[in-house]
């Protein structure tokens, strides 16, 4: 223990000297966005300036001389940060106003909508688990926290939530207000589109953490001593939530700078829009004031993550005597994601043989028929046909991005002192920066939005791969076993991965339908696919003018949708490892010799061992 507490500060000093490098090496990528892009940033900033005036040679060295554009990246990048030293961000290179008011006032406005959006998405959260804790505190057999309407609703735009609530409750029935930001009434509509989708994805995520809990030899023991179920329920709840803890902070950073798309619809002056704005500008100082002010925003949510995880698990952690992770085995049932993936197979098989891009404008906007069993779109094309050939390219997209997303959260995961901060700095840029850096870096193409999705998805797996490894390390059989002579290597394939990777496989199938939405929503943008493509996202963004007159324009994509996130997650309830069905014949925590006992209390000192 002395060992560990002597090198401690040496560890947290290296810690944060690599998130600081992290830091310095974003913000230096975004100053030096305009002349990676191999745009002239004078003429981009005329454009956000005016689009009337022309871009004489004239005009272009006025806003060079101006903005300091002749000085280069480097010096610019300097003076911003010798400003920000002394609380001055600078000002904008297209509105002249001063930057960290700007930053502060939006960001404001986007931690008011994340608490809403939040308290929402708890609510979800406790209505989707609430029938699965009253069965196992009372140890029935859990029911299945409603698969199919979680799964919908989790695979549900949140643009296209927006929109239908703003259309509907804002404008047609007039409940609610659907434009701007002037008081809590506002808050309202917003919060719903951004918390309902994300709540459902909690909601799963801690209903597959419930069994283990429930399995744990704590509950014969309270119940024979007559414990309330209500407390029980409370317990399974402390033993599940620290598990979940580090993707909650992952989804406030999210619903903090990502609800680019919501703040668009609904007028709200957020910072996701700001950040947005400013890359699209290329207005610098604002761009980089607003990944800044993320970044630290992620800092105190990963921070408040961990702390309420050690709380929450209190000495247990420590010592070594947490329960394993395994979940215990149940048969789930294979009728409903049979049948969701026969009726995307249907739907995809159906539509094949039409043609995508045949226009007849005698039958536009036409509602679903025989001939058109999904309707027409306002070119009258056929959307049967459109879904169906989006399909190709949605779905491959997104499987390949959620396997890679996959494969570097676990590998990652496995290092949590590498990923930690990368995680943190990652989570801070958004899928639409993000798109925007890369087009910036590598140029535009169609794989822009793949790589782009790409480069911040794997964020939530290998938090969740780092915080399930830290409590399956401090599971007995797992001191035991190093006790008694395994090695890092032994312990990694042989109990650490097969108690680790199957919730996390079953995570990544339960963001598939998260990762893409991200991609309809840079196709939404305009940072996707370009027309006529038929990618999901952009049926979605074409058609939604049309919502009002012709809502099945836009219930055509959004049902494929909602198919898939009903398929993604009701098949990750069925995710195994076969070596784990072997090892479940057998205790959790394996027997030992008589001397094991000794041998694990000398092993009670953490070892340097795997994913320290």
């Amino acid at each position: 223990m002395k060992t560990t507490a002597r090198h401690r500060p040496e560890r947290c000093a290296a810690t944060a000297l690599w998130r600081l490098a992290l830091l310095a090496a974003l913000i230096g990528v975004i100053g030096l966005l305009p002349w990676l892009s191999r745009t002239d940033p004078a003429l981009t900033v005329l454009k956000a300036r005016s689009t009337e005036r022309e871009p004489t040679p004239e005009t272009l060295d006025a806003i060079r001389n101006d903005l300091g554009l002749d000085e280069g990246p480097f010096s610019l990048l300097g003076s911003w940060l010798g400003g920000l030293a002394h609380g001055d961000a600078g000002r904008s290179w297209v509105s002249g106003t001063e930057v960290l008011p700007a930053v502060g006032g939006a960001l404001g406005v986007s931690l008011l909508l994340m608490a809403g959006a939040l308290a929402v998405a708890l609510a979800t959260v406790a209505a989707i688990c609430a029938r699965p804790l009253w069965h196992g505190a009372r140890r029935r057999a859990a029911a299945r926290p409603g698969g199919t309407g979680s799964a919908v609703l989790a695979a549900l735009p949140e643009f296209l939530l927006a929109s239908v609530l703003a259309s509907v409750i804002g404008v047609q029935l007039g409940w609610l207000p659907a434009l701007g930001w002037y008081g809590p009434q506002w808050m309202i509509l917003p919060s719903l589109a951004l918390g309902l989708p994300a709540g459902a994805v909690l909601g799963r995520l801690l209903a597959d953490l419930l069994p283990s809990a429930y399995a744990e030899p704590w509950l014969p023991a309270a119940v024979a001593r007559g414990i309330p179920p209500a407390a029980v329920a409370r317990h399974a709840l402390r033993r599940c939530v620290p598990g979940l803890l580090p993707n909650l902070g992952l989804f406030v950073v999210g619903l903090t700078g990502g609800a680019v798309a919501v703040e668009q619809i609904f007028d709200i002056p957020g910072l996701g829009r700001l950040t947005l704005r400013a890359a699209l500008a290329q207005d610098l100082p604002v761009l980089q004031t607003g990944i800044l002010a993320l970044v630290a925003l992620a800092a105190v949510t990963a921070a408040l993550a961990r702390l309420g995880a050690q709380r929450l698990i209190g000495p247990a952690l420590r010592d070594g005597a947490l329960h394993s992770a395994y979940r215990p085995t149940r048969r789930e049932p294979r009728r409903a994601p049979l049948g969701y993936g026969l009726a995307l197979a249907a739907v995809i098989g159906l539509g094949l043989p039409r043609d995508p891009l045949a226009l007849d404008t005698t039958a536009r906007l036409q509602p679903p028929s025989w001939a058109h069993p999904f309707g027409t779109d306002a070119l009258g094309r056929d959307l049967l046909a459109r879904v169906a050939h989006g399909a190709l390219s949605t779905l491959g997209t997104a499987l390949a991005v959620s396997a890679a997303a996959l494969l570097a959260g676990v590998l990652l995961g496995l290092l949590p002192r590498l990923s930690g901060p990368l995680v943190d700095t990652v989570n801070a840029v958004p899928p639409v920066p993000a798109a925007l850096l890369i087009t910036g870096l590598l140029g535009g193409g169609p794989w822009v939005p793949a790589l782009a999705v790409a480069a911040v998805a794997w964020t939530a797996l290998a938090a969740h791969t780092s915080a399930l490894l830290r409590q399956e390390r401090a599971a007995p059989h797992v001191t035991a076993s190093r006790a008694l002579g395994a090695g890092p290597g032994h312990l990694l394939r042989r109990v650490l991965l097969p108690a680790v990777l199957p919730p996390v496989v079953r995570h990544a199938l339960i963001r598939l339908p998260g990762i893409a939405l991200s991609l309809a929503a840079l196709g939404f943008l305009g940072l996707g696919a370009q027309p006529p493509s038929p990618e999901w996202g952009l049926l979605l963004s074409e058609n939604q003018p049309y919502v009002e007159r012709a809502p099945w324009t836009v219930l055509a994509p959004a049902a494929a949708l909602a198919l898939l996130g009903a398929l993604a997650v009701t098949a990750a309830g069925g995710v195994r490892l076969p070596r784990m069905r072997r090892r479940r014949a057998t205790p959790a925590v394996p027997s030992f010799p008589v001397a094991a006992p000794a041998a694990v209390a000398a092993a009670r000192a953490p070892a340097e061992g795997v994913a320290r």
